[in-house]
């Protein structure tokens, strides 16, 4: 099923999904890491702020990295089986992906939590698709090139005795 819209530079989507599975779940366990070392530092005793830092950083990042790497998965899951059943790479993708993800996750709260949670989803991927295509054309614009500009003989001999008199 080879389609010119492919992108080549990834690899096939099943090892896209683990991958974009493990690159979650280490951003999760890092933010965490400096999140919930603050945290933990704040709320403990002085004398025994590191011990708390220390303490938050093991108990609580990794949660975290699980919930991103459980996000990423999914919204991977997800893209890889849109980009299958339409046969297209487009940002229509990444779009939806975003809106099942948020209503799975949040399946267990109603179906009242998951529409707004899967509108919320639309709307933040479609933000941010449209401010990645925005970029990617004003960025194309300012590359495009200049045709130089052609000096007529009267232009030369004008710059040459310019020149000359200084």
């Amino acid at each position: 099923m080879g389609h010119s819209s492919q992108d080549h530079s990834r690899d096939p989507c099943p090892w896209v999904i683990l991958n974009d599975l493990g690159g979650a779940f280490v951003m999760g366990a890092v933010g965490g890491g400096i999140w919930y070392s603050v945290k933990g530092a704040k709320n403990s005793p002085r004398g025994e702020r590191m011990v708390g830092a220390v303490s938050a950083i093991k108990t609580r990042a990794p949660v975290l990295g699980g919930n991103f790497a459980v996000w990423g998965g999914l919204f991977s899951a997800f893209d890889c089986s849109l980009k299958g059943l339409r046969q297209k790479e487009d940002p229509w993708n990444s779009i939806l992906s975003g809106g099942l993800t948020g209503g799975v996750l949040a399946a267990r709260s109603g179906p009242k939590a998951m529409a707004v949670s899967a509108a919320v989803g639309f709307t933040l991927l479609g933000l941010i698709e449209g401010v990645g295509i925005a970029i990617s054309r004003f960025t194309a614009e300012s590359n495009r090139p200049v045709m130089p500009k052609v000096i007529s003989q009267v232009e030369m001999q004008v710059t040459y005795l310019f020149f000359f008199l200084l």
